[in-house]
């Protein structure tokens, strides 16, 4: 029956779903996990790297955490080719907002933008969703660190932890366990590596397998550290 209604974007089924926007969704949940925790004084990223052949280049820069402004940063899981167009997007759109109104855009409002983006590609012929789900760690003078989490279909929510990518639902299951409300820093770090040591399939964790990224405030300035 699937087969009669997946080949547009734009058809719902008799069920009421959109295939395509589905077997996007499924692409990541085979793709690298990312794993974002909120603390009481700042918020953590991780990523996993995926080295498909030891004779791989890997450069000194990021592959799977972006720095999207000074109080902004992003943890990728699914198609790369995908996420660095919404990268320079989301890029794009908060230099635009620094340059209109002289102080940076507030973090939701930035969600707001991109995912209103990623819903146009699931609404009109010719387009297919992006294979890319995205956590987005910010801090504003609005509401202070904030966690985010957006999918496909341009959906998006706030978050005390999550986990997207591959083995997902396990970290989750961890995650929504062993989080405490108002847990610093050092301890989010220390979750964050319990949880993508128990639902990685690797046994062993380095440098080469995973990407950080911090986000704090010290003398008054946001810190982020990737």
């Amino acid at each position: 029956m699937a087969r009669r209604y997946d080949s547009r974007t734009t058809i719902f089924s008799p069920e009421g779903r959109l295939y395509q926007v589905e077997y996007a969704m499924e692409a990541i949940s085979h793709a690298g996990q990312a794993i974002g925790v909120l603390a009481a004084d700042g918020v953590v990223l991780a990523s996993e790297k995926k080295i498909t052949s030891k004779l791989l280049e890997t450069g000194g820069s990021s592959e799977k955490t972006y720095k999207i402004d000074d109080h902004i940063c992003s943890a990728v899981a699914g198609i790369t080719a995908d996420a660095n167009l919404l990268i320079n997007y989301c890029r794009r759109t908060a230099q635009s907002y620094l340059l209109r109104y002289n102080q940076p855009m507030p973090v939701e409002q930035l969600l707001q933008n991109v995912c209103d983006l990623k819903q146009g590609y699931t609404q009109y012929g010719g387009l297919r969703p992006f294979g890319a789900s995205f956590v987005f760690a910010g801090w504003d003078e609005h509401f202070g660190f904030q966690l985010y989490q957006s999918d496909p279909s341009g959906n998006y929510g706030g978050w005390k932890a999550t986990a997207i990518g591959s083995n997902s639902s396990a970290a989750q299951s961890i995650l929504k366990t062993d989080w405490k409300e108002g847990m610093p820093i050092n301890d989010a770090i220390q979750l964050t590596v319990k949880v993508m040591a128990k639902t990685l399939d690797s046994t062993t964790l380095n440098s080469e397998k995973l990407e950080f990224a911090t986000l704090t405030r010290e003398d008054g300035r946001v810190k982020l550290h990737i």
